[in-house]
């Protein structure tokens, strides 16, 4: 069942409900009423049948019995007996729709009044008192005019109930059409969205409903699908471009090997060259495989507790073994707590990549190869300073510093790839912390990682 159905039913089943319990209140009410006002009127019927038979001012029976033949205000199927204190009947009507047990008798001697009914016909007993008499008159008829009125008020009811729930289905399932219009936009736009039309956005309506804030978190969803397929073929573009080049190179330089005489020495050279090219080749794929581990979902990689001076120490070492001109100065500032130490929730695979690239960098941008990084902590936070005297990163190219593949003016003539800082700052960013860049002449350039306290 669509929604639009299953709105139409519930809200015509509710309000369905609600009509049928109002008319049966309605039809509650109108019987109570029928049945106390035929009560009085034959309790009426029965006091002045007594005044005016037993009173002090009486008439004769027959008088009284023509007399009651012939008015108009007679109930009808009217019938009345009167018993005196021997349970005796003094006067009857004349019909015979009506017949007394003792029991009852009895019963209104005790409760002075009692009303019953018997199909359609109601009947009231009471107790007269005048004087020394105590007669015990009934009174019974049939309503035929308000029982009519009662059965069409029903008929009433019943069809209007009927036309109601009738209008209500066909209101119901308009106004749920129009409730639901928007999505049927949305469902609409939804199917033109493709890979090739990213751009495409749903319609967001004036009013901040439900439905205009799903088309807004839709629209923020595709959003970011948009910026994931742009930096993906922006990816794939610069990737494809970076390994080109050094393969060209390469297979340029066995080339002229090839055509070459036989000199040792020319081609040990030739040799040297493209096992470096080969080494920048394998380091661009590591780079591109780190890039795609760091990008799957967050709980696949695995957390630990890491101590970050002991893995800052040995991540210099590891520089240093590699480039022997590089000079790593490590500074830890004394712990504010003596309870707390220098640990993280972290992955130490990727915090040591991210770590090494930092101080790598530095180290390749600085003339004079050297690298002063700093540990410190806060009450909140564990806060890792890498700074370095390299040329200074203009203010218009820090913002894209962090892009892969995107280089700087600073890095002319330095071999690079430009994925170690877009690495490092995923890295970073999986670990719940942040990382920020500052470059001056004075200070020169600064890279600051800022890692939660556990």
């Amino acid at each position: 069942m669509s929604i639009r159905n299953g709105l139409t039913l519930l809200f015509t089943i509710i309000v369905s409900s609600m009509l049928v319990i109002f008319c049966l209140f309605i039809y509650a009410i109108t019987s109570q009423h029928r049945k106390k006002d035929f009560q009085n009127r034959l309790k009426a019927e029965a006091n002045t049948s007594a005044e005016l038979l037993f009173g002090q001012e009486t008439i004769s029976p027959t008088l009284y019995k023509l007399l009651d033949k012939n008015q108009i205000t007679v109930l009808p199927h009217e019938e009345l007996i009167i018993y005196n204190d021997q349970n005796k009947i003094i006067y009857e009507s004349g019909s015979d729709y009506l017949t007394i047990a003792p029991t009852t008798l009895a019963q209104v001697r005790q409760q002075k009044e009692i009303y019953w009914q018997e199909g359609d016909r109601e009947i009231v007993g009471s107790l007269f008192v005048d004087e020394s008499k105590r007669l015990l008159v009934f009174t019974s008829a049939v309503d035929i005019y308000g029982l009519g009125n009662q059965h069409n008020l029903a008929i009433v009811l019943g069809i209007g109930w009927g036309f109601m729930t009738v209008l209500m289905l066909v209101v119901g399932r308009y106004f749920s059409g129009r409730s639901l219009e928007p999505i049927s936009r949305i469902n609409q736009r939804i199917d033109e969205v493709n890979a090739s039309q990213l751009s495409l956005r749903l319609p967001e309506g004036p009013h901040p409903d439900e439905l205009t804030q799903l088309a807004r978190r839709f629209n923020r969803m595709l959003d970011r699908l948009e910026e994931a397929f742009r930096m993906q073929r922006a990816f794939v573009s610069h990737a494809s471009h970076e390994l080109r080049t050094p393969l060209t190179t390469i297979t340029g330089q066995l080339e002229v090997s090839l055509l070459a005489d036989e000199n040792p020495d020319e081609l040990r050279a030739t040799l040297h060259s493209v096992l470096e090219d080969v080494r920048g080749l394998n380091r661009l794929t590591n780079g591109l495989l780190g890039l795609t581990k760091v990008s799957m979902d967050e709980s696949a990689v695995p957390m630990s507790i890491v101590n970050i001076d002991t893995l800052l120490e040995q991540v210099r070492t590891e520089v240093q073994r590699l480039n022997p001109t590089y000079a790593i100065q490590v500074s830890v500032v004394p712990l504010p707590f003596s309870t707390r130490g220098w640990q993280l929730t972290g992955n130490d695979a990727l915090l040591r990549t991210a770590l090494f690239n930092l101080m790598e960098n530095g180290g390749k941008f600085s003339p004079d190869h050297t690298v002063f990084v700093e540990l410190t902590a806060t009450g909140k936070a564990t806060r890792v300073t890498f700074q370095n005297h390299g040329p200074v990163i203009s203010a218009d190219q820090l913002p894209d510093i962090f892009v892969p593949f995107r280089r700087g003016d600073n890095a002319i003539g330095i071999p690079g790839s430009g994925i170690g800082l877009s690495l490092t700052e995923r890295i970073i960013r999986l670990h719940q912390g942040t990382i920020t860049v500052e470059s001056t002449n004075a200070m020169g350039t600064i890279f600051t990682l800022t890692f939660p306290v556990i």
